[in-house]
Order: structure tokens, then sequence, then C-alpha cells
């Protein structure tokens, strides 16, 4: 009696690993370590691993204005409601800095080849090559200075859209790892903690 039921544990707990080990597979081939740049409506996807990203998103970029009164200022502790990466949706987080400038959703392909990048939010104004000071249009084409992973810094890209909201850094933990100065969350995509 006792050797079946041992049998029916093990073979449960190989096809969960299976199961697990299959689904892996499929996310690092769907996705190619990039940011779907899935939005709310998509919780609970899967859109990057951290390891994707530097776990240090490094400083702000040159001529970036830090915000005035922002509605969550510099030290807040906040939960995300941003979902460009695993583990991002729900983690609690700390804001390292908040700026005012636009913030683009954009289109590329990586400068190390692979597959299209499709609405990745979000690069600023200041990270984009020779965008002055004015608002791009959606559409427009433009070559990237952000540097958030590898085959983005060089990269061609078109405007997907943009937003004027606040835009912040942040430190939180995702999979047991702490990311520092995350580039970037929008002030929609952040709520007080509960």
């Amino acid at each position: 009696m006792r050797k079946p039921l041992m049998t029916a544990v093990s073979a449960g707990i190989l096809v969960g690993v299976l199961v697990l080990a299959g689904c892996s597979a499929g996310e690092s081939q769907d996705h190619q370590g990039y940011d779907g740049g899935s939005t709310a409506s998509s919780v609970g996807a899967m859109s990057d691993s951290p390891m994707d990203h530097p776990m240090d998103g490094g400083p702000a970029p040159a001529g970036i204005k830090a915000a005035s009164a922002p509605k969550f200022p510099v030290g807040s502790q906040v939960m995300l409601t941003a979902d460009h990466m695993a583990g991002m949706y729900g983690a609690r987080a700390t804001i390292v800095g908040a700026f005012d400038t636009c913030a683009y959703s954009v289109n590329f392909t990586p400068t190390t080849g692979g597959q299209p990048v499709k609405d990745h939010k979000w690069v600023v104004q200041q990270e984009i090559k020779n965008a002055g000071d004015r608002r791009l249009a959606d559409g427009t084409e433009v070559t990237l200075e952000a540097d958030h992973m590898t085959g983005m810094k060089g990269a061609k890209a078109t405007i997907a859209s943009s937003t004027d909201q606040t835009v912040y850094m942040v430190d939180y933990e995702a999979d047991g790892m702490t990311m520092t100065n995350h580039k970037w969350v929008v002030e929609s995509e952040i709520q007080p903690m509960p």
C-alpha cells in the first residue's frame, strides 16, 4: 500500500517540475528577455525577469528636472501597479527620484538582434538622442540613448505613446532580488501603501 502511494506522489512531483520547466522555456522564447510593455489589463502576465535589467539602474540622466511637488516624494513607501517585468506588480517600493519630463512607450529592435520589442515602458525625453524640449509625437522615429537593457542603447525606435505624468525612479524587491534606481514608473503605476 505504501509503495503505490510513494509512486503516485513521485509522479505528481515529476509532472509539476516538467510543467514549470515547460512554462519557463516558453517565456524566455516569447519575451527574449525584453520588456513586453504589458499594461494593467494583462496583470500577472510575464513581461521580464529582474535579471534582464541591471540590478542598479544608475543615476538619472543628465538634464532631467526634479519634480517640484510630486504626489509621491522621495523616500515614500509605495506599492507598484506596473507590470513591466516579473515580480513588479504589487511589489513594495521606495521612491528614490521624482521628475518632471515626458515619458515614452517605444517600439524598437535591439542592436544585438532578436525579436522587436513592442510598447516598452518607459524611456524619458532625456534618454532620446537630440529629442529637444518638446514632447515628441506618436510615430516619431528616434534613436535611444537609454541603456535599461542589453541592445537598447543606440537602437532605432518609434514612439508608440507618451505621457507627461510625473516619472519616478524606485528601489524594490522582486523574486528575492533588490532592484535599485529602477527606471521608470509613472504616477498612475503607483499606489500609496495600504
